[in-house]
């Protein structure tokens, strides 16, 4: 098979920005983590979201089926697994956090992946897992041919709940670091939303984030 990430994430159709870096700031902030923390990123991919988490001073850790930019991930130890049927290739109980974004959706069947977020967790640690929200992108979902297991706020909360995370939170999650900033705009990307599910993307950021949403979902071991 031809290199998801160079034919999906190569840097002329998904190049690289500050996102990563203001999205793990967000997280650092709002989960309270600390530096020295260890987290684990599963699915990876090109490594952005590690060097975004490595440079607010965690200790991180990264896994996937294939190695992104060794640039980027130089200085992250990094392990090669299938993470819908292998175990983690790290031990049991050893990261403060496990985060996953926009990988539970790859997967035909979740419950491995669950159950090894859970195992390689101290006990207390925290899952924090991102994916596309079905009820406003199913219009475009399949446009990734990689996808293959839609999710919304509710479904995601019950899986973490059935595997065993307790304190488990789902939410819609707009990927518009101004509205982070200032909450009250979000009534005009509300407003976009009556326009009904997204078909295609959109070149404008604030009209894009606003109708295409995310899911963001925790839980503790």
């Amino acid at each position: 098979m031809t290199n998801y990430l160079e034919v999906v994430y190569n840097e002329k159709t998904k190049p690289y920005t500050d996102y990563p870096h203001q999205l793990c700031q967000y997280l650092f902030e709002r989960f309270n983590m600390k530096q020295g923390n260890k987290l684990l990123d599963v699915g990876c991919g090109r490594g952005d979201f590690a060097k975004g988490f490595k440079n607010l001073g965690i200790k991180v850790f990264g896994t996937d089926r294939e190695k992104g930019n060794s640039e980027i991930l130089k200085d992250i130890e990094f392990k090669t697994a299938e993470v819908e049927r292998d175990s983690f290739p790290f031990g049991s109980g050893l990261f403060d956090f496990v985060f996953s974004k926009s990988v539970i959706e790859h997967l035909f069947e979740p419950e491995h992946f669950i159950q090894e977020c859970r195992r390689v967790l101290k006990p207390g640690g925290k899952i924090i897992m991102m994916t596309p929200d079905w009820q406003s992108q199913m219009r475009i979902f399949y446009n990734d041919p990689t996808h293959c297991h839609p999710y919304t706020p509710a479904g995601l909360k019950d899986l973490l709940k059935m595997y065993g995370f307790l304190e488990v939170s789902s939410e819609i999650f707009y990927q518009l670091p101004i509205l982070w900033k200032h909450p009250w705009l979000e009534t005009f990307s509300k407003l976009l939303q009556l326009l009904g599910p997204v078909k295609k993307i959109h070149k404008n950021k604030f009209i894009r984030w606003s109708r295409e949403l995310m899911i963001l979902s925790s839980g503790i071991k």
